[in-house]
């Protein structure tokens, strides 16, 4: 089996293509895979040691970008499709699959020209511009959560988003119910900076209450010494990280979650059965994160805090509101965790192995 997967730029494009190419090695162990991705330095770090092929394409994207640069990304686009008809040539792949990103659209009409079969994964309820504009051309659609707007429903199959295995591990195991308990705080993998003033605001407030309360607080590496010392000087237990690795453990010792609301992250609360608030970054494209966050909303397992309007103070009445009623925790827990999907990796492979008429094979 030969697979490309192209795709990049964020952790939450790679994420589900590094979940699909092990999950694959995993299933047929001969698979070869090829990475498609960007120069970007998140690209090389994310499958770093992963022992993936990678390549880079010289390529750029459109959306948001004044008009040099648009125009500078269109000038670029014939010369990428051409470089990727080679590499396809080259590896002579079953499959391509796009995990989302600028760099899939070159990738995918390469495929499409050399008529190999297509699947694509979409992590958001918005679908991005490259996964829309690829829709009409793909065989497959994998989707993590309804869409809007809907993708073409004979070739669209809900599959969930991909977790890794330490978490769904960690998910598995009995959790221990701590005598404090512990919020955890996640910006994404850069931090968030907005949501670290809010929270040291809103711990200023539940100080003074005397609200019983642990932190782990995942700062991005700019604001790390700044949270680090605001917690300080309230007196309050916290571990604050620049970049948490250990997951798994974060989310074992972790009661509520306040956080963006990125569809990895939410895949991840779901699967451990975390309850959540979430502050949507508001500038995320076509407003996807308050989509994501509402669709956990609507089935009680997050509150949902619009960033424009937040205060401390509401923050701090949000956190000791849900600490105070143990009872309504359970139920968003409970209720986080029957959104999850945790077999996503699983449907998605039995999707590419099916497109790639794998199936009927002694494998």
């Amino acid at each position: 089996m030969r697979l490309i997967i192209t795709g990049g730029g964020t952790g939450g494009h790679l994420f589900p293509g590094i979940a699909l190419a092990t999950g694959m090695q995993k299933r047929v162990p001969a698979t070869r895979v090829l990475f498609i991705g960007t120069s970007r330095l998140l690209d090389q770090q994310a499958l770093a040691g992963q022992g993936f092929e990678l390549v880079a394409l010289d390529c750029g994207g459109v959306k948001g970008l004044s008009f040099i640069a648009k125009l500078r990304s269109l000038l670029l686009m014939p010369g990428a499709v051409v470089a990727a008809i080679r590499l396809l040539r080259h590896f002579k792949p079953d499959l391509v699959f796009g995990v989302g990103g600028y760099v899939t659209g070159p990738v995918l009409l390469a495929a499409c020209l050399l008529r190999i079969p297509i699947g694509i994964h979409e992590q958001n309820s918005v679908p991005g511009m490259a996964n829309r504009l690829a829709g009409w051309l793909v065989d497959r659609i994998c989707i993590s959560l309804p869409c809007t707007p809907p993708f073409p429903p004979a070739k669209t199959v809900q599959t969930g988003n991909p977790v890794r295995q330490e978490i769904l591990a960690a998910a598995s195991q009995e959790k221990q119910v701590a005598e404090v308990p512990t919020v955890l705080v996640l910006g994404g993998s850069q931090g968030a900076h907005r949501v670290n003033l809010l929270m040291l605001e809103a711990i200023e407030i539940l100080v003074a209450q005397k609200v019983p309360l642990r932190l782990i607080h995942q700062t991005g590496a700019a604001d790390q010494e700044l949270v680090t010392q605001g917690y300080a000087r309230l007196g309050i237990e916290a571990t604050v990280v620049s970049f948490i690795r250990d997951m798994a453990g974060a989310y074992s010792r972790t009661d509520l979650v306040v956080s963006r609301a990125g569809a990895t992250t939410l895949a991840e609360l779901s699967v451990m059965g975390l309850p959540a608030l979430l502050i949507p970054y508001p500038y995320a494209a076509d407003n996807h994160q308050v989509t994501n966050g509402e669709y956990y909303a609507r089935n009680g397992g997050a509150l949902v805090l619009k960033e424009s309007g937040l205060t401390g103070e509401i923050l701090a009445r949000a956190i000791s509101e849900c600490l105070h009623n143990s009872a309504e925790l359970h139920t968003m827990a409970a209720s986080m965790k029957t959104m999850a999907m945790p077999d996503a990796t699983d449907r998605i492979v039995d999707e590419c192995l099916q497109l790639a008429a794998w199936t009927g094979r002694s494998l």
